[in-house]
């Protein structure tokens, strides 16, 4: 007992807060459908999310640790079996449904994979320079992307990304061979925007590899001129790769007027939403925006949008300062803990939390494409609240068994 220490109210408080805000939010964007059950489920899996969070709190830190590996094939046997029998919604088959229990079986793999690579980059036989262990832990981390892919699923997908880097980053990989890797994948990827993009990232990467290694070598330039030529390849052919409705978001995002009433709508009045609520807000359940139901799915991947406008700009600067305090903390413990497999865990749980929050957030205020990520600990979605509030019971428990974990003693 004497390795014990309380628990870490600047983890439960900030996320008890955003608890609050979400049940708030979703009780008013269904306020007068008729239908009160999407709360009343979301307040389920919230009570649901406390006693996973408890168990998890009080569980042994060994335990998770040595069973890493079966949570993480239990996850990916989940992303099989939902592209088997799962069920198709607006075109991705990302739901499966259990008896009376629907739930996304990525929102488990998220967090299986975290663990699992948190576990394989601490062995103490890992050596992430080496080209093995390296190709191991991308496996680890690659095998779930593509199973997402299939579904297919980009918003999530696309949130594994960040993570990885972080973890591999984290647990000693060379910064610069990362960036001729991600550098490169992003050059190709903007060929799906126009010239102006792909040109400007060019010249981006160019001045970071100038600035890290203080001279261009030659196996720069192959890697800069072959991402070019693929990146303009890919905006030759971005019309034959990407479907109509994915070249349309990324159009009403350069644009939202250009379709307003169809691809455009939704982030049109998302900003109408959030400007009207001006500093104080429209008060609970007076927004029009939301109580009128000009913005479809408000109470998932635009719920920001419902807070901004009945709560202002003071709530939703709150809602921020609240995911702000949760984030600190949590990097706060990375700091302080000198186990490998505790900060590794929190580093990729924080990172795929402030995507979260940076993805969904942005959207809504137009300053990204629409893809659909949703806002955590507030969106509706129970696969994603429970998920969540189990890292953040992680992170409780390995604060409160900071001392036989190795603590550092900083920032105290």
């Amino acid at each position: 007992m004497e390795n014990k220490t309380k628990q870490d109210p600047w983890l439960m408080v900030p996320m008890a807060g955003l608890l609050v805000f979400g049940l708030m939010a979703i009780y008013s964007a269904t306020n007068g459908t008729g239908d009160t059950t999407l709360f009343y489920r979301q307040l389920a899996w919230a009570l649901f999310g406390v006693i996973a969070l408890v168990f998890v709190n009080f569980n042994d830190v060994r335990f998770i640790r040595d069973n890493t590996y079966i949570f993480y094939a239990v996850g990916i046997l989940l992303l099989v079996a939902v592209l088997i029998f799962g069920r198709k919604i607006a075109g991705q088959t990302s739901w499966m449904k259990i008896g009376f229990i629907s739930f996304q079986p990525s929102e488990i793999a998220k967090m299986a994979t975290i663990l699992a690579l948190a576990r394989f980059l601490s062995d103490d036989d890992t050596d992430i320079r080496s080209m093995r262990d390296l190709l191991v832990a991308l496996t680890i981390s690659f095998v779930p992307i593509v199973l997402i892919m299939l579904q297919p699923d980009m918003g999530t997908m696309l949130t594994f990304l960040p993570l990885i880097a972080t973890m591999l980053l984290m647990a000693g990989f060379d910064i610069y061979i990362l960036m001729l890797i991600i550098f490169p994948v992003i050059l190709i990827a903007s060929g799906f925007f126009n010239m102006y993009v792909i040109f400007s990232l060019a010249v981006i990467f160019m001045i970071v590899l100038l600035i890290k290694q203080k001279k261009f070598k030659f196996h720069q330039l192959i890697i800069i001129g072959s991402a070019l030529a693929a990146s303009l390849s890919a905006h030759r052919f971005a019309s034959e790769i990407l479907k109509p409705h994915q070249i349309k978001r990324i159009q009403t995002f350069i644009d939202p007027m250009s379709d307003p009433r169809g691809a455009g709508y939704n982030a049109l009045q998302a900003k109408i939403a959030i400007s009207s609520g001006g500093l104080f807000g429209k008060g609970f359940l007076q927004g029009t925006q939301t109580q009128l139901r000009f913005i479809p799915a408000q109470w998932t991947d635009f719920i920001f949008c419902v807070i901004a406008e009945e709560l202002g700009f003071i709530g939703a600067s709150l809602l921020i300062a609240l995911y702000l305090t949760l984030i600190l903390r949590i990097i706060w413990a990375i700091f302080s803990i000198n186990n490998k497999f505790v900060e590794l865990t929190l580093g990729g749980f924080v990172t795929l939390l402030f995507v979260h929050v940076f993805v969904n957030v942005g959207m809504t205020l137009g300053i990204i494409p629409v893809i659909g990520v949703p806002l955590p600990f507030v969106s509706y979605g129970g696969s994603s609240l429970v998920g969540n509030m189990i890292m953040v019971g992680l992170a409780m428990n390995f604060y409160r068994n900071k001392r036989s974990l190795g603590y550092s003693g900083r920032l105290e």
